[in-house]
């Protein structure tokens, strides 16, 4: 028995390099619209943390895990937890221990990382963290497209550099639970036709999305960072994903 409403807690987890400051304006139209959104700051992200590069996953999905604690004050209440980019890995983990307590999961210009992955197997032990690359380097690994000069300024001066342990670290996951939770596919760099196709080819990079049992697939056609460049109409299809039931 679960006492789940149509106004649940919106964990709302950036990807690599960013903090709960990158959703600031989706959180702020998910208010407007009468939502109770949580922007998250993943340990090894927090520029005053003084121990940040050697955060882990593990420590990140126990921060995620004492952001549901504190927001699900009601028992048996389920959130809904949207993971942008490479924070598919504590997300995906996340789901393989506790899926019972997550009521949907909206993938955004991301998905589900299959067992055993991890983001950068081959980075050398001596790699203490991963700064933000050049934006000429990094448009030719996901899209730039839709960003304001403000935005990639912004982007610039805030990045944090991403601990070395996060992107060598394996996602280990057991529990198919973690396949049957109600998910919802916000393709933004890559169509969501596309990314059926590549799914269905056993693409490594999709091959978990074939798996899922209960998918939604939303195009809202954009670069890889929708949160500024589409954050009115990204916070829209957030909150009614939301509000969809999970049968």
């Amino acid at each position: 028995m679960t006492a789940d409403t149509n106004d649940p807690t919106i964990l709302l987890i950036p990807g690599h390099w960013l903090g709960a400051w990158a959703w600031h304006a989706v959180q702020q139209h998910l208010t407007a619209l009468g939502r109770r959104p949580v922007p998250l700051t993943l340990p090894g992200l927090d520029p005053a943390d003084p121990d940040r590069a050697s955060r882990t996953l593990d420590d990140q999905v126990a921060a995620i895990e004492a952001a549901i604690a504190a927001a699900t004050s009601r028992d048996g209440e389920r959130v809904v937890v949207v993971a942008h980019s490479g924070a598919n890995a504590p997300v995906s983990l996340l789901l393989d221990r506790h899926a019972e307590r997550v009521r949907r999961v909206i993938w955004v210009d991301s998905g589900p990382v299959s067992p055993g992955s991890a983001f950068a197997p081959d980075a050398p032990a001596s790699l203490d963290e991963l700064p933000l690359p050049p934006f000429d380097e990094l448009g030719r690994q996901a899209s730039l497209d839709g960003l304001s000069h403000e935005a990639l300024e912004r982007f610039r001066a805030r990045a944090v550099p991403e601990p070395g342990p996060v992107l060598r670290q394996p996602v280990e996951l057991t529990d198919d639970a973690r396949l049957r939770a109600p998910t919802t596919l916000v393709c933004c760099s890559i169509a969501s036709a596309q990314v059926i196709e590549l799914a269905n080819a056993g693409h490594p990079m999709f091959a978990q999305v074939a798996e899922l049992s209960n998918v939604q697939f939303v195009d809202l056609p954009t670069g890889h960072w929708p949160m500024w460049s589409r954050p009115t109409d990204l916070a829209q299809v957030i909150a009614d994903a939301s509000a969809l039931p999970d049968d």
